[in-house]
């Protein structure tokens, strides 16, 4: 069974928002394959990982893309050049040889972001989550996180998620897709730090709103998994 994401294109709102596609993480479970692969180039479904991601993101009207890069980086920009192949703008977030985890690779980005909210996904995720619904959707001074049921691998989950507001009662896992204002990130010093203590500060003094997805959301974390998606999708590639 072929599951493509079948979006209908939007292009209201979208054009206001940007998106960046996390892609700089070493992939150090899914070795030896990563070694000679960025994560996100990595095939299922007929398109690597980050290519559905831009398809996807496209169709919910979504076309000023930012990519952030470290591990094999240089594939990875040849790969998505300026965007245009899929009619959209992308510029990339180069961190050097070392990456800057979830909350400096978001700083780091920030110049490329602008002062707006932005969308996150995870460049090692598959889903069909609608993107468009995120669109316009975070307010300037509030942080919003898409949660999944938790997988085997999760089993305790992340967050949780109270009338509408993320919470750090571990229930539900993070889907690695959210909108951030980048006031969450003001003050922090540049270089390596990871993101996840932030978002906890604003969902103690509730400043972070959540939702539940249920769709098909699949971590790309370990060959195991790797196999498990393409078994799913159809394909071995």
């Amino acid at each position: 069974m072929k599951c493509c994401p079948a979006w209908s294109r939007v292009r209201h709102r979208g054009d206001l928002m940007k998106a960046l596609i996390l892609c700089a993480g070493r992939g150090e479970r899914l070795r030896p394959l990563t070694d000679r692969t960025p994560k996100p180039l990595v095939p299922v479904g007929g398109r690597c990982l980050l290519e559905h991601h831009i398809l996807a993101l496209r169709a919910a009207g979504l076309t000023q893309l930012v990519v952030n890069v470290s591990h094999l980086g240089d594939q990875i920009e040849r790969f998505v050049g300026d965007g245009s192949r899929w009619d959209v703008q992308i510029r990339v977030s180069r961190e050097g040889e070392i990456p800057l985890e979830t909350g400096g690779g978001m700083l780091h980005a920030l110049p490329l972001l602008g002062p707006e909210p932005f969308l996150v996904v995870n460049g090692d995720v598959y889903c069909d989550y609608p993107f468009a619904a995120l669109v316009g959707r975070g307010l300037p001074h509030r942080l919003h996180l898409v949660l999944v049921p938790n997988p085997p691998h999760n089993p305790n989950g992340d967050f949780g998620l109270d009338n509408g507001l993320l919470t750090n009662t571990p229930r539900f896992t993070y889907s690695g897709i959210g909108v951030y204002p980048p006031g969450l990130l003001r003050g922090q010093d540049p270089g390596q730090f990871s993101v996840v203590p932030l978002i906890r500060q604003w969902a103690e003094r509730g400043a972070a709103s959540a939702e539940l997805f249920r769709g098909l959301w699949h971590d790309v974390g370990t060959p195991g998994r790797l196999d498990q998606l393409r078994e799913l999708l159809g394909g071995s590639d």
